[in-house]
């Protein structure tokens, strides 16, 4: 079994790469240049990292490690040379899923290596899982993932959760992970499958007056 700091540089890699190709597959459906692919990438990759680093007082994780970079463009040619493809918004979906179940786990793994409280470790795990997604959404002028009805903040925060849980009680990091990822992965899975949805909230005056 790989080492701690391995198992979840590897998943932290494959997080960034995931995201990316999401951020490739938005610039897709708008018909953009390569350049913009791997601008989209990037920011999608690595911009939920980035919010965690700058807010818990950290090293920006790619400036000392511009491989991740470089898999945000890796990503952004694989996007580019599948060319067009019915499976576009399918893919989008899946891709972002994965990359929010890794980001919960990655970004409250690295709160927690830091020292940080497990409530505030839960809450950078789901800043790192969303922001990414968030800004691909602004700069490709879609609706913002989190103003769907759809779960989504949910499963991060379920994941994160579940990690942070699993680990204050003493279980392994590595399937403590593992766990958290496959929570959050399941649920915005059945999300994505049935439209699963929190019940939304209902004004007082949402018929009418009164």
């Amino acid at each position: 079994m790989p080492s701690l700091d391995t198992a979840f540089l590897i998943l932290d890699y494959a997080a960034v790469a995931v995201f990316g190709a999401s951020g490739a597959l938005a610039a897709a459906r708008r018909g953009h240049d390569f350049v913009t692919f791997a601008f989209f990438a990037a920011i999608t990759g690595v911009g939920g990292g980035t919010l965690r680093d700058l807010l818990i007082d950290a090293p920006v994780f790619w400036i000392a490690r511009p491989g991740y970079l470089l898999v945000c463009i890796a990503a952004a040619a694989a996007v580019w040379l599948a060319g067009r493809r019915t499976w576009r918004l399918s893919a989008l979906l899946w891709l972002d899923a994965l990359g929010l179940a890794a980001y919960a786990v990655v970004g409250a793994a690295k709160a927690l290596s830091l020292g940080l409280h497990p409530i505030s470790a839960v809450v950078m795990g789901v800043m790192t899982a969303t922001f990414g997604g968030v800004l691909r959404d602004v700069v490709a002028g879609e609706p913002s993932v989190l103003l769907q009805r759809e779960i989504y903040v949910t499963a991060a925060v379920l994941g994160a959760i579940v990690f942070v849980g699993l680990t204050a009680v003493g279980l392994d990091r590595i399937l403590a992970g593992l766990i958290g990822f496959g929570a959050a992965l399941a649920l915005r899975s059945a999300a994505i499958v049935w439209g699963l949805s929190l019940p939304a909230f209902k004004g007082r005056d949402e018929g009418g007056p009164g």
